[in-house]
C-alpha cells in the first residue's frame, strides 16, 4: 500500500464555502496504483499553514503528499513556495511532464507554478486546483509513482535494470 496524504489549499474550502471535489478525484485515482488516503486536510492559502501541514504529513509517514490548489498567479497562491520551503530536493521532471502534456489541451498550462520534491522518504507533488486538471495531471504521472515510492523506501537498488 502507498500511503497518500491530500492537502487542499483553498480559502473558501477551509471556511466550508466550497466542497473539495479535487481531493475526492485524487482519492479515487490513487487506488489504481495501490494508494490509500491516510491523511487529508483542507487549509487556507496561507504560506505558514501550508508548510506546517506538509511537515506534519511527512512526520506521519505519508509516502506521497498531493497538494491541490494554490499553484497559479494569484497573490494568495502560496503552495509552490510552501513546497520549496519544505522539500530537501526537487524532482523537476514531474511538474515538467504535467505542464508539457497539459499544454496540448490548454495554453493556460504554462501559467502553472507547480513543484515536486522530496522530504525524507516523502514525495510531495503540487497539482492544480480544478478537478478536471487534477484528473488530467494525475493520468500523466501516476504510472511513475509506484517506482518512485519504492526507490524512496530503499527497495530498489539498481534502477537501470
Amino acid at each position: 500500500m502507498i500511503r497518500i496524504a491530500v492537502l487542499t489549499a483553498s480559502d473558501r474550502g477551509a471556511r466550508g464555502e466550497r466542497e473539495d471535489v479535487s481531493g475526492k478525484v485524487i482519492e479515487e485515482m490513487v487506488s489504481a496504483i495501490g494508494g490509500e488516503v491516510v491523511d487529508y486536510s483542507v487549509v487556507p492559502d496561507d504560506l505558514a499553514v501550508l508548510k506546517e501541514s506538509m511537515l506534519k504529513m511527512c512526520e506521519k509517514g505519508a509516502d506521497i503528499i498531493f497538494t491541490t490548489g494554490g499553484t497559479g498567479l494569484s497573490p494568495r497562491d502560496n503552495t509552490p513556495e510552501a513546497t520549496l520551503a519544505v522539500i530537501e530536493r526537487e524532482v523537476p521532471g514531474i511538474p515538467e511532464a504535467m505542464r508539457q502534456k497539459s499544454l496540448e489541451k490548454t495554453p493556460h498550462a504554462m501559467l502553472s507554478r507547480a513543484r515536486a520534491g522530496i522530504r525524507g522518504k516523502t514525495l510531495i507533488i503540487n497539482l492544480p486546483g480544478s478537478p478536471r486538471a487534477v484528473r488530467e495531471n494525475l493520468e500523466i504521472i501516476l504510472p511513475a509513482l509506484p517506482h518512485a515510492v519504492e526507490v524512496l523506501k530503499g527497495r530498489v537498488e539498481d534502477c537501470g535494470k
